[in-house]
């Protein structure tokens, strides 16, 4: 499936899973051709946090996702954590953009330093090198001076640091409101029109 925007969306074990898997519903049902990819930790983070069963088998999700949100072939493809023939892996084949959603601290940091001992780290690292956008979404409080350090070292490589803080300016009455402020803005970020939550100044 050849699509106008390739978006590589990856979850990690920090706490907001819900944000991902909206942000992942909200791209498939945009038609963007999706790269995903998580790890073990955002596993037992899915389970805890939304009962939600991850695959631990690439196919297997790819199966999953397909059924859940009844797609086109190809429109979204698994791959797993060590899976270094992927096209994520290389600068000759990049996405248009990178989600991180949510971002471990961990993470984070494995991508400031420059690690790429897993395929989200190398995914990230060739995003950066490619000036292609890569946008971190950490779950953390508070923030230590080595998060603040790294976070600092990556926005001047080039990525976004847009933390899951939700505004409260739209009124939200539910969770899946506060869920959706956050994803609208990493969707703002994306170029991806939406109607998520209202945009400030429009509602009269």
């Amino acid at each position: 499936m050849k699509n106008s925007q390739t978006i590589t969306l990856a979850l990690t074990g920090a706490s907001g899973m819900p944000y991902g898997i909206r942000l992942l519903e909200m791209l498939l049902r945009e038609g963007k051709q999706v790269y995903l990819l998580y790890s073990k930790v955002a596993q037992i983070v899915a389970q805890q946090e939304m009962k939600l069963v991850l695959p631990s088998s690439a196919k297997e999700a790819e199966n999953f996702f397909n059924h859940q949100y009844h797609l086109p072939d190809g429109q979204l493809r698994v791959f797993g954590r060590e899976e270094w023939f992927a096209p994520v892996a290389s600068g000759s084949n990049p996405a248009d953009s990178m989600v991180i959603c949510p971002c471990t601290m961990g993470t984070l940091a494995a991508i400031a330093a420059g690690l790429n001992q897993k395929l989200i780290e190398r995914a990230a690292d060739v995003m950066l090198k490619e000036n292609r956008q890569l946008i971190l979404v950490p779950r953390e409080m508070p923030f230590s001076a080595i998060h603040l350090e790294n976070m600092l070292k990556l926005v001047r490589s080039g990525a976004v640091i847009l933390p899951a803080n939700p505004g409260f300016y739209h009124h939200p009455q539910t969770i899946q409101d506060m869920i959706d402020f956050v994803v609208a803005r990493i969707l703002d970020h994306l170029g991806i029109i939406h109607t998520l939550i209202p945009r400030w100044g429009a509602e009269g």
